[in-house]
């Protein structure tokens, strides 16, 4: 193929009557302050998406338009471009044609990358289009590194051979040559790529197994020799700072790590087993957080919650399991409140996200710094707003209560199923009724379901115990069977038939009647009412809006909103 010719990309828009000049020119005046390039300045301000930008580039080069959503290609082929390069230039390599390598570029008309691409491939090179976003999410799934994590075990295996394992060479040894050192940085790697939020390393009795927790499920990443799980708790215990001779009893412990220009939190749990020690490590990537307009929540909703957290005082509780996205939430209503004129302070356990002008204390049972003792340090800093990761016991309930009775905002979370069931839960750890039922102001119960994949999801029929669950919805009509959805599974969601989560919320603000109620202590009371005020809003009403929307299965809701139910 001869080499493309450049051409303007905002002129081509006009030309082709997908933008106006107008438009374009305000884009153009936005990209001089910004210094971005001008087809995300385009997009982001709705004048064009980027699928039609990539077509209106096709049909000027006249050259095909490539869907990487649904693409499919040979490992071997898409090696043909090294992973740093395929970034640098935004371009892939798609098929190893008889007579030339097809290359999917974001920008064909960037000269200088087609030089380069061709150099590398030696071989003539044959233009394609691609979305932009679509090329970014491809090149973070086909250049996975699961083979390679397998290689660096087998080969770590034959570095250890039959002897004992010298761990003070090992960890003498640079990162670089280290095989363990190597082997862990490409876990790292593998697992931020594929978004996992956890990595648990598990001797078993014939082998260790690796897994990821992505969007809440687990995921195999791969088997390899048990022999080798010593060296990786060992070094992962050296970069958490942790006893590496205690083998006997849980650890934990936490360390940094930088990688593709991200810095990464990792919070390390050990714990012995049958067969050797055991290995969690959370995950916890620094980046932009979360706004409330980011959470998912409807806007009728959204609204109530933004009034609830702007109160001057009381207690806002988010409630849920393990999992379920409660620190999001609070670091979302942080970020909103977080201004100059406020003083925010937390005491987490651990301090999950850092956010610049909030004054933040990690809990250190060593040395006595407990919930309580910083609850109460807190009262004498003048603050407005207090985030007390979770109510842990009596004391610290009774604290955060009355700390929200004279003056203060208290957001804090609780592990219940749904929102009527948490002012219960702090009675029964000995919260006075009327000291509750002056200072709660509101409760959020919360569960994150998976999104269907968007390639992959097709109509399908329901089973049985799917048209059970739906049974008043459907004698109804307010759900139209034939419209449902399910993920096949494919390339693009790691073959789950799902990418990525969305909240489900359900919102119980108090008023005159339930704080009677609470005040006279009469849970049962205070219970029905509640559900009566979520009439149609509890968590399996927004988990079926989701399932009615395509945006989640049936199955999934029903997973997720299983407790609630029962």
């Amino acid at each position: 193929m001869a080499r493309p010719e450049k051409i303007r990309l905002g002129d081509l828009l006009v030309q082709q009557r997908l933008i106006s000049q107008e438009q374009l020119l305000e884009a153009l005046a936005k990209q001089k302050q910004s210094g971005r390039k001008l087809g995300r300045v385009l997009v982001d301000n709705g004048f064009v998406t980027e699928d039609e930008i990539s077509t209106a580039i096709a049909r000027q080069l006249d050259i095909p338009f490539v869907d990487l959503r649904q693409a499919h290609v040979r490992p071997d082929t898409v090696r043909l471009l090294p992973e740093t390069m395929s970034r640098r230039f935004r371009a892939v390599a798609l098929e190893n044609r008889e007579n030339a390598v097809l290359v999917a570029m974001a920008d064909p008309t960037d000269l200088f990358a087609f030089d380069e691409i061709t150099h590398q491939i030696n071989r003539p090179v044959e233009l394609a289009v691609a979305n932009e976003g679509a090329l970014a999410q491809f090149i973070d799934r086909v250049y996975r590194r699961t083979e390679e994590i397998s290689e660096l075990a087998r080969n770590l295996t034959e570095e250890l051979g039959e002897d004992v394992i010298d761990f003070g060479a090992l960890a003498a040894g640079s990162a670089e040559e280290a095989p363990v050192v190597r082997l862990l940085q490409t876990l790292f790697e593998d697992a931020i790529q594929v978004r996992a939020s956890d990595i648990h390393i598990e001797p078993m009795e014939r082998a260790l197994r690796i897994r990821f927790r992505v969007d809440g499920v687990l995921n195999v990443a791969t088997e390899a020799d048990k022999k080798i799980g010593p060296a990786l708790i060992q070094r992962l215990k050296l970069m958490a700072d942790l006893d590496i001779a205690e083998k006997r009893l849980p650890q934990d412990g936490r360390f940094v790590i930088r990688l593709k220009k991200r810095s990464v939190d990792v919070r390390l749990s050990t714990v012995p087993i049958q067969f050797g020690e055991s290995a969690v490590m959370r995950l916890l990537t620094h980046g932009e957080q979360a706004n409330v307009t980011d959470l998912g929540m409807p806007d009728a909703m959204r609204a109530r919650f933004v009034k609830l957290i702007e109160r001057p005082h009381g207690l806002v509780l988010v409630t849920g399991p393990t999992g379920s996205g409660k620190t999001t939430t609070l670091y979302a209503a942080l970020n909103g409140l977080n201004s100059p004129e406020r003083k925010i302070l937390t005491v987490e356990d651990p301090v999950e996200y850092r956010l610049a002008g909030i004054n933040q204390v990690q809990v250190n049972d060593k040395i006595d710094l407990s919930f309580s003792r910083a609850l109460r340090a807190f009262l004498r800093q003048d603050p407005d707003v207090i985030l007390l990761g979770e109510m842990r016991d009596a004391e610290t309930a009774q604290i955060a209560l009355r700390a929200a009775l004279t003056g203060h905002l208290v957001l804090s979370t609780l592990h219940t199923n749904d929102a009527p069931s948490a002012a219960a839960r702090l009675l029964d750890m000995g919260a006075p009724p009327f000291l509750l039922a002056t200072s709660l102001a509101g409760i959020v119960a919360q569960r994150l379901v998976r999104r269907l994949c968007p390639v992959c999801a097709k109509p399908a029929p329901l089973v049985a115990n799917e048209r059970e669950w739906l049974a008043d919805e459907l004698a109804a009509g307010s759900l139209d069977e034939e419209s449902l959805k399910r993920g096949r599974g494919c390339g693009h969601c790691n073959h789950t038939g799902y990418q990525g989560r969305q909240g489900i919320y359900e919102l119980l603000e108090m008023d005159n009647e339930l704080t009677s109620l609470l005040n006279r202590g009469d849970t049962t009371a205070f219970r029905a009412t509640a559900q009566r005020r979520l009439s149609g809003h509890t968590l399996r009403d927004e988990a079926v809006r989701l399932v009615r929307e395509g945006i989640t299965s049936v199955g999934e809701a029903m997973r997720v909103t299983h407790q609630v139910d029962e």
